[in-house]
């Protein structure tokens, strides 16, 4: 099938508005980008659902045919739109909003988290956390930045302790340790206990 430019150029404008709620959308979570094809497939998503909204708008607002300006009002309108969708859609995913409700409905039993991972995080973010390292080594604090996914990036801990069977250690004169993920072998989620108390077992 061969398209000429201006066919070309009227599909990326039609998709444009998806296109940046969708850099808005992965920009603010913690999905994975997908592949090209299912990008133009999101794309497409987030454009019905904005041509829908704009249509409402368009409808119960105050533009009119004749105004010589419509066009530019429209562009704005589409590019608020997306906006508006891209950040709703993070909102609402990163908060488990929608799937929370569906829960509670029996719909499903997921959440809208990324990732088990992701979603332990989430769910623990008011807990220390305890770090079983390679070489049997356990490092305890408070985690201030985590890996989005398991297999890569960094932990980033505060108030760090190095436990033994006998003492917690404290890391004296360090603000913050960084930890590489692939490092880790296990996490604990620990409300605030004293060190000594995880170091006794």
């Amino acid at each position: 099938m061969n398209w000429t430019s201006s066919e070309i150029v009227g599909v990326l404008s039609f998709l444009l508005p998806g296109f940046v709620s969708a850099a808005i959308f992965y920009s603010l979570t913690s999905y994975p980008k997908p592949s090209p094809f299912d990008r133009v497939v999101q794309a497409l998503i987030f454009t019905v659902i904005g041509k829908a909204v704009m249509g409402v708008v368009l409808f119960f607002g105050s533009i009119v045919d004749d105004d010589p300006w419509r066009k530019e009002w429209e562009l704005l309108l589409s590019v608020l739109v997306a906006v508006a969708l891209g950040l709703l859609t993070a909102y609402f995913l990163n908060r488990d909003t929608l799937h929370r409700l569906l829960r509670r409905l029996g719909v499903t039993r997921e959440r809208s988290y990324a990732s088990e991972w992701y979603s332990a995080f989430s769910l623990h973010c008011d807990c220390y956390v305890m770090l079983h390292l390679q070489g049997g080594r356990r490092l305890y604090g408070w985690p201030e930045e985590w890996p989005s996914r398991p297999g890569e990036g960094h932990f980033r801990i505060a108030e760090a302790e190095w436990l033994t069977d006998e003492e917690a250690i404290p890391a004296k004169g360090v603000s913050a340790i960084l930890i590489p993920v692939d490092q880790v072998e296990m996490v604990e989620f620990v409300s605030q206990a004293e060190p000594e108390e995880l170091s006794d077992g």
